[in-house]
This record gives C-alpha cells, sequence and structure tokens, in this order.
C-alpha cells in the first residue's frame, strides 16, 4: 500500500518537469516536412496540457485527502483517469495510423476533437466521449473502467455517493447514524490510486508517446505526397 508520502513525493517531481512553451519554430526545424501538417502540433500540445491537468488534479485530490475531504478527493482522482484516458487514447489513435487501421485524416479530425471538443451545442467540435476513450483504455490496462466506475459512484448521487458515505446502521440501538464517512470508507485506497495514476503516466507520456511521435514523423515524410494529394491537414 501506498503511502501518502510517496505519492507527495511522486507529485513534487513531476511539477518540476512540466513543460512551459512550445516553440513552433522548432519543430519545423525538427521535420519541416512533418510539421506543416496540423496533427503532430495537436499531439504534442495535448500531450502536454493532459500533465498540467493531471498534475492539478492530482495535487488538490492529495491535499484534500490531508484534510480528511474524502468526497472531493475521490471525484479528483476521477478526474485525473479521465485526463490520463485522453492521453492513452491519443496514443492509441496514433498507433492505429502506423499499422494502417486509421486514415491520417481522421487522425487529424481526432486531434481536433480532443484538443477543442465541448459538449456545449454550437460550439465548433464535439468531444470525445470520454465513456468511449475508457473502454479503448481498458482493452490496454484492464481493470481502469472497474475503478473508474468505482470513483464515479462516489461522484453521483446513488448508494455510494449518498447512504453509504454519510449514513451507517446501528443494529443494537435500531437506529440510522448520519456523520462523514468518506475517510474512514476510502481513505487508505487514496494514495494507492494516485501513484497508480503516475505511473501509468509517466509510461505513457515519457515511453509511448515519445516512441510513437518519432515514428509518426517518418510516416508523414514518408507518406508526405499522397497526403498532399488528399490534403488532410
Amino acid at each position: 500500500m501506498e503511502s501518502v508520502e510517496a505519492a507527495e513525493a511522486a507529485i513534487a517531481s513531476m511539477k518540476t518537469t512540466l513543460f512551459n512553451e512550445l516553440d513552433m519554430g522548432s519543430l519545423h526545424s525538427r521535420n519541416p516536412t512533418a510539421h506543416k501538417w496540423k496533427a503532430p502540433y495537436r499531439s504534442l500540445q495535448l500531450r502536454e496540457v493532459v500533465y498540467w491537468r493531471l498534475l492539478d488534479l492530482l495535487d488538490q485530490s492529495l491535499l484534500l485527502h490531508k484534510a480528511d475531504h474524502g468526497l472531493g478527493a475521490r471525484i479528483l482522482l476521477r478526474s485525473a483517469f479521465e485526463t490520463l484516458a485522453i492521453l492513452i487514447y491519443l496514443n492509441q489513435r496514433t498507433a492505429a495510423v502506423l499499422d494502417g487501421t486509421m486514415s491520417f485524416n481522421d487522425f487529424s479530425t481526432t486531434t481536433q476533437r480532443l484538443v477543442l471538443g465541448s459538449k456545449i451545442e454550437g460550439d465548433l467540435e464535439q468531444a470525445v466521449n470520454i465513456l468511449t476513450v475508457l473502454t479503448h483504455c481498458d482493452k490496454q490496462y484492464p481493470g481502469m473502467m472497474d475503478l473508474y466506475n468505482d470513483l464515479s459512484e462516489s461522484a453521483h448521487p446513488n448508494y455510494q455517493g449518498m447512504s453509504a458515505g454519510y449514513t451507517k446502521i446501528d443494529h443494537k440501538a435500531d437506529a440510522v447514524l448520519f456523520y462523514n464517512r468518506w475517510t474512514e470508507k476510502y481513505g487508505s485506497r487514496l494514495p494507492d490510486g494516485i501513484m497508480l495514476c503516475i505511473e501509468i503516466f509517466h509510461h505513457e507520456y515519457n515511453k509511448v508517446w515519445c516512441e510513437l511521435f518519432e515514428q509518426l514523423e517518418k510516416w508523414i515524410e514518408a507518406n508526405d505526397t499522397d497526403l498532399e494529394t488528399k490534403k488532410a491537414r
């Protein structure tokens, strides 16, 4: 079982390596052919936004946990796993382009929806459904959907989010006691959830994305003439 101290140390370490600026010129210098297309740029931007949001959510989740605000801590951890899922899904879609099961044009559209998508009617891009994203992620990380569903029950006004969180039956007194039980019931599991989220993130961010991005650049360069014909920008 992971400790609060381990989670604090992991979060503190992540704060030292945040990406602060995306220089478009350096991308074009790196590979002029690949980076005349917008999809690689969106992929890089999305990767870093995931980092910033994930870290912010986990940091605040741990702060709430330490203050015995168990419900808020779990809800923020749920949001962190949603955010992590976006990076995993992005990497899966990149791999699909490379193995020929997804067109570059569809990939470009997906990156646009991931960066700019919204559920607000009238906005330019429709968001990718997060449950669809999580379903894809669960195939790569079995159990991720179960964990997400468990955290979601805390966020929703169902049994776990209502009665289980605030009541306890006293069978001897034949009475129902009301009090905040979130830390009592779920607090010991939160550091484990935070560390699991960080572990998967580091793998997807530092290894999977980097390898796929380099391969994508080479793939675009090799297929540039065909892409120009199809105008998949």
